[in-house]
């Protein structure tokens, strides 16, 4: 199987798993509010996700990312998982996919 397949199928994975953490303040997964901006996979299957918050002051800065680390590390296919958050771009609801805006009855 070619490496290329795997990175894809990797990243398939973490996004389903990235779909089961929640923002403690809104009832949306973090991928499709939007905090998620980018997942590398090189062909190590190491991982480094790219994602922020929707305030810097979020309660949940500390916690968060570390959930996101450790919910990717246990996929079996992954050596190493590592997250990075940045504000710049800032969130905003622009980002959220249709589906968190219909949830939130933004739509």
């Amino acid at each position: 199987m070619s490496k290329e397949l795997d990175t894809a199928e990797l990243g398939e994975k973490i996004v389903k798993v990235l779909k089961t953490i929640f923002d403690p303040e809104i009832p949306v997964d973090i991928y499709e509010l939007g905090l998620i901006y980018d997942v590398f996979v090189n062909e190590d299957s190491e991982v480094k996700i790219l994602m922020t918050l929707t305030t810097p002051n979020c309660p949940v800065a500390e916690t968060l990312p570390l959930e996101v680390e450790e919910k990717v590390k246990s996929l079996d296919m992954v050596k190493d998982a590592e997250v990075e958050i940045t504000f710049d771009p800032p969130w905003s609801q622009d980002l959220m996919s249709e589906e968190a805006k219909l949830e939130l009855g933004m739509l």
